[in-house]
């Protein structure tokens, strides 16, 4: 088998020296167009776990590189004239320029071709061989020759970067932020060998260019930067290496191989140098292949393999790098933190580490996050809350207007298709009931209509009638008299997604018989087969306020402690908030302040027929993952448009406004929204969106990216989930007096199916 590789990067080299290590009798040739000691940057970085993986897969060239880096389990973040350090996080450290030597000295020893200097013009004069790898990095010309089958997407990220070396030593991960009347600047700095660190500048473009810097003038950037870090430095110099301003470019692909070429590492795809080197991904790309190699023997069936199991793993690692420059890119938005909050925000940036895992590597550190936090919640809610040891950050309370809750976790309305006529009936005192029951702090019903043509469907539930009091009320009184959780309501009008068949019937299909009008911003089917909304007048308008008014009446008789107004998912008040469902050119049409207008009607008309200390909540659809429609940067103004009409709380959800919408899913996908809202508003949030650990709500809550986490599937799984949760984390979560004898009891979730009575 012969295989050439294009690029002498450390991605290329370990491809080769895996391959060969694994079939000495393939033929291996790297191809590269620079020296071989041409490189740029100075340092690399590698995570204790990616060192495991490299061990595993070529024990040589592992040891050297053990022999060469420097090591360090620690984090510094410089921020409001204090030093916050978390330890146990275990990073390797290893000149750029050293790994080439090392990787291209084991490439010869294990009889790879190596050819420096070589500069192929076109490709296609290596494809004779069995295998392509092109390794070629992030300015791919495999890949631009290539387009049309591996469709590559370039994002260049707004924010200037520029990456020096220095002469100071750092025995910790370190971070500053130094402030000017341009802007804010960051630096990433590291140990990657004795005497020796690599200085990386950051800031955001506008800062860059107020601040009047040549792009390409590596000493103008010197000497810019070493003048602003000069407290920083300590005396040391800054040192260049192709040190210019740079925008990092986000590179994916929708396929990695076309026939017998492939693409790896920076070719194939980037992730922010904030969460890992391109070197480390480069280098467990060529892992995977490797072993798809040796465990198929087509070529094109091996890569396909190695796509597949590969392509997730560096997907995930994609999306938390994503979340981690994304900080980076609006660290303005966190300067006003305290620095315990501040530093905690920075450490759990990417979403990847948790309050949980950030205790495993540093029980001090969290320890003094949530007894701070406890502080806060304390002051915030007037409750009295135990610093020593103080609970997690989920168990704290929160106040809003006169209602308190005893802890942050909240069961998330989830619809039930199961009333007669909008009346709920046993299912929904036994569902919100049992979860009541389960330690939440607040349950929120499902969406219930305001009227019976508002319903979404049959099976759902109203406050249009007045016997609707009585029924709620049973079920509020059962969860005030057996819990210390509050029960809140979500009102909701269905809009142009009404008169539709029970969800497991088929979700958003229209009914086939005993459908209703239904009426919406604009004349817009949900579906191509969906009944044609009739467009909203102005009488219709009145109508459907004065159905929020009564039903919010209705709601404050049954005994609600909160409303909740739904703005979003595609349904009445959100259809005149997206561009996409809202067509209209009169005044509730056009802009956003326009389209704001009606849903801004209703829930001032809701605001005042509502008890003043009972709070209100709204929810969004924060983006509608399609082109041309609500952006974060629209939700955000959405939130202040509420915060001035004083909504408490904004409950922070995205997308279903229109059903060929492409959402971005993924593990807590829309925190960051709420995240956004909350610091640019100055507004309460709520977290919503694949939350299902008690890890990630601590998680949340600590770095300020939500006031509230909901969960909705975790708690259909799980009823008793916040208790459950209370257990793991060995807080003591209060029993109702029925359930005492639990206190006895040793609870075990794991079953081993094999074992006997007697083992």
């Amino acid at each position: 088998m012969k295989v050439n590789i294009v690029g002498g990067g450390p991605g290329g080299l370990y491809s080769a020296i895996l391959l060969k290590a694994a079939g000495p009798m393939r033929e291996i040739v790297v191809h590269e167009r620079n020296r071989p000691d041409h490189t740029f940057g100075f340092g690399v970085v590698f995570s204790d776990a990616t060192m495991a993986e490299l061990e595993s897969a070529e024990p040589g060239t592992y040891r050297e590189i053990v022999d060469a880096f420097a090591h360090w389990d620690h984090i510094d973040v410089h921020y409001g004239g204090e030093v916050l350090r978390s330890g146990g996080h275990g990073f390797a450290g290893l000149s750029r320029i050293r790994l080439l030597q090392i990787l291209q000295r084991q490439a010869i020893d294990h009889g790879v071709q190596l050819h420096f200097e070589s500069d192929i013009e076109d490709i296609e004069t290596l494809r004779d061989a069995d295998l392509v790898i092109a390794a070629d990095g992030v300015n791919s010309a495999t890949r631009h020759r290539y387009a049309e089958h591996f469709q590559p997407d370039v994002d260049f990220r707004p924010n200037r970067f520029v990456w020096f070396g220095t002469t100071r030593p750092f025995d910790a991960f370190t971070f500053f932020f130094r402030e000017t009347e341009h802007g804010l600047w960051r630096v990433h700095a590291y140990q990657y060998e004795d005497g020796h660190a690599t200085f990386i500048v950051e800031a955001r473009e506008e800062t860059w260019r107020a601040s009047e810097l040549p792009e390409h003038d590596e000493d103008a950037a010197r000497d810019f930067c070493a003048n602003l870090f000069a407290e920083e430095l300590q005396g040391h110099p800054l040192l260049t290496n192709r040190s210019v301003w740079r925008r990092f470019p986000n590179v994916r692909n929708e396929c990695w191989s076309h026939e017998n070429v492939v693409l790896l590492g920076d070719a194939a795809h980037t992730a922010h140098f904030s969460v890992g080197s391109g070197t480390r991904i480069a280098m467990l790309d060529a892992i995977a292949l490797t072993e798809a190699l040796d465990g198929i023997g087509d070529v094109q069936a091996a890569l396909a393999a190695y796509e597949e199991e590969r392509r997730p793993q560096v997907e995930s690692l994609q999306r938390a790098a994503q979340t981690s420059l994304q900080w980076f890119e609006d660290t303005e938005r966190y300067m006003s933190l305290a620095p315990t909050q501040f530093g905690f925000t920075l450490l759990t940036r990417s979403l990847r580490i948790t309050h949980e895992s950030l205790r495993a590597r540093d029980p001090a550190f969290v320890d003094r996050v949530d007894t701070w936090f406890a502080g806060e919640s304390e002051r915030q809610s007037g409750e009295k809350v135990r610093v020593d040891p103080p609970p997690p950050p989920m168990f704290t309370p929160f106040k809003l207007r006169d209602m308190i809750l005893a802890n942050r976790v909240v069961v998330s309305p989830m619809c039930q298709y199961s009333a007669a006529d909008g009346t709920p009936n046993d299912w929904h005192l036994v569902h919100l009931g049992s979860r009541a029951v389960g330690g939440a702090g607040l349950v929120i019903a499902e969406m219930t209509d305001v009227s019976r043509d508002g319903r979404i469907s049959l099976g759902c539930t109203g406050l249009y009638e007045d016997e609707h009091a009585g029924a709620w009320g049973r079920i509020v009184d059962f969860i005030h008299t057996h819990s210390p959780a509050k029960v809140g309501i979500q009102l909701g009008h269905a809009g142009r997604k009404g008169a539709t068949k029970l969800i497991w019937e088929g979700p958003d299909l229209p009914l086939e018989t005993g459908a209703w009008d239904i009426v919406s911003a604009s004349p817009i089917p949900y579906l191509a087969q969906s009944q044609v909304p009739k467009e909203m007048t102005r009488t219709d308008m009145d109508e459907a306020k004065a159905d929020y008014v009564r039903a919010a009446e209705i709601a404050d008789e049954a005994g609600f402690d909160m409303l909740e107004v739904h703005m979003a998912h595609g349904y009445l008040l959100a259809t005149f908030i997206s561009p996409l469902t809202n067509e209209r050119d009169d005044e509730y049409g056009g802009s956003l302040e326009n389209r704001m207008r009606f849903p801004l009607e209703v829930f001032d008309a809701v605001r005042a027929a509502w008890p003043d200390e009972k709070p209100i909540s709204v929810r969004i659809s924060a983006v509608d993952w399609k082109p041309g429609g609500m952006q974060p940067e629209d939700s955000v103004e959405v939130a202040r448009m509420l915060r001035a009409h004083d909504c408490d709380i904004v409950d922070v959800s995205a997308g279903q406004t229109v059903s060929d919408q492409q959402p971005m899913y993924g593990r807590l996908f829309q925190t960051l929204f709420s995240d956004r809202i909350r610091h640019d508003v100055g507004i309460h949030t709520m977290a919503v969106g694949n939350i299902s650990s008690y890890m990630d709500v601590n998680t949340i809550l600590a770095a300020g990216r939500a006031d509230l986490c909901l969960l909705a599937r975790a708690h259909l799984f799980d009823p008793y989930w916040t208790r459950h949760a209370a257990y793991t984390l060995g807080y003591d979560l209060e029993w109702p007096d029925q359930y005492k004898l639990v206190s006895d009891y040793t609870a075990r979730f794991a079953f081993d199916l094999g074992a006997t009575e007697s083992t």
